[in-house]
């Protein structure tokens, strides 16, 4: 079944973020604002040229980045790239955020698709070196909104090539909502008319989607950051998530199981991805969704390089590559996000469609969206005067409020 070729890499994603965290991290703002954060990382050089293909490229990836053709026939863009630089392309595909940081760290790969909530543990622990973008001729093509990100950029150094990015969108059943929303509320309040019809993401990063309806709602808690709280902003966000459980009918982290779920009616409303709304409608049910007023969480990920890749000429080649417009395009329409290259946009209706469904280059759109990373100490909206919660601390809170 094709929808469930689309949805194993958002699985993976699912699962990701329900690990346990350590080390450094920081947040790309929502307004498209960037900051360095501060956070030290290990000085490593960049590459200065890209010589002749050592023979192969090993790639930790997201299932349905590095296709070869054997695991869906319509997609194959490896074999054209074997072909133009004799760099045999090796895959291994990461089940975990945490299982690729582990990968990484041993050495054996040169290249992974890192998303925010591992790209920043990379950096921090010297695991991957920063990217020489002028060896990248199709990182110019990158929209403005994917460069220069907290996630993947720290110190005026770029250590990563975008690859992609969503919203987490309000998503909903027409024949169990009438009313278009246009707000969160419902999914969050005690007096939600579809208690036990809502559905929310099974993550302790999910506090960072409390968060960002605290920012809109109650703007005395000064919130400017959802993934930088302090104790008293995280209690609060504790709270509204315990209302929440109260609402809840279910909890998600299968995306499958979403598509089943918000379809069926079982789930009026609730927290959901794109890809899940197109293949619900597919599949014929009646299903919509929206970017509420309040804003919401996201996700991007990039190519990111091994600071020991022992074949970094094909590293590079592969990353050029696989950000080309034509095959940034055939990743984003399989997998189900936004492109990053801006002229993935561009040529067939199908790229056209594609696009405009998953606003890519909508900036607008994405000035309302704040990308998944992981909370540290260091708060990463500027105060100084205060400590921030960990994601440790936000693992904890998850299974108190789950009960």
């Amino acid at each position: 079944m094709r929808s469930s070729r689309r949805l194993t890499g958002f699985a993976a994603m699912a699962a990701a973020a329900a690990l346990a965290l350590t080390a450094c991290g920081g947040s790309s703002s929502g307004g498209g604002t960037t900051a360095s954060g501060g956070i030290k990382v290990p000085d490593l050089p960049a590459a200065t040229s890209v010589g002749d293909g050592e023979g192969q490229v090993n790639i930790v990836a997201w299932a349905g980045f590095v296709e070869d053709g054997s695991t869906n026939p319509d997609a194959d863009w490896v074999t054209q790239f074997e072909k133009d630089t004799q760099c045999k392309v090796n895959r291994k595909v990461g089940a975990t955020s945490d299982e690729m940081v582990q990968l990484m760290r041993t050495g054996e790969y040169d290249l992974v698709s890192a998303s925010g909530d591992a790209s920043l543990r990379l950096i921090a622990g010297g695991d991957v070196a920063p990217i020489n973008t002028d060896l990248i001729p199709n990182f110019g093509n990158i929209v403005e909104g994917l460069k220069g990100q907290i996630y993947d950029t720290l110190n005026g150094k770029s250590y990563g090539v975008p690859i992609g990015r969503g919203a987490n969108v309000l998503m909903y059943n027409t024949d169990k909502v009438k009313e278009a929303p246009t707000s969160w509320k419902d999914t969050w309040e005690a007096d939600s008319p579809y208690k036990g019809a809502v559905m929310a993401y099974d993550s302790p990063i999910f506090i960072a989607d409390a968060a960002v309806y605290l920012m809109a709602t109650k703007p005395e808690l000064n919130i400017k950051n959802p993934y930088a709280l302090d104790k008293d902003q995280l209690a609060a966000a504790v709270e509204l998530l315990k209302t929440q459980n109260g609402v809840a009918g279910e909890y998600w982290n299968d995306a499958l199981k979403a598509v089943s779920s918000i379809s069926s009616g079982t789930a009026a409303l609730g927290t959901g991805w794109q890809v899940i709304v197109n293949i619900a409608q597919g599949d014929g049910a009646k299903v919509k969704s929206v970017l509420p007023k309040e804003g919401a969480t996201g996700w991007s990920d990039t190519w990111m390089i091994s600071a020991k890749s022992k074949n970094p000429n094909c590293a590079y080649k592969w990353m050029d590559y696989a950000s080309s417009a034509e095959v940034n395009a055939k990743i984003a329409q399989n997998f189900g996000m936004a492109p990053a290259n801006a002229k993935a946009c561009e040529g067939s209706e199908k790229n056209v469609s594609h696009c405009a469904t998953f606003h890519a280059t909508d900036e607008e759109y994405y000035k309302q969206v704040w990308m998944w990373t992981t909370p540290v100490e260091q708060c990463i909206d500027g105060r100084t005067d205060v400590q921030c919660t960990n994601y440790q601390e936000w693992t904890k809170a998850w299974t108190e409020i789950k009960g």
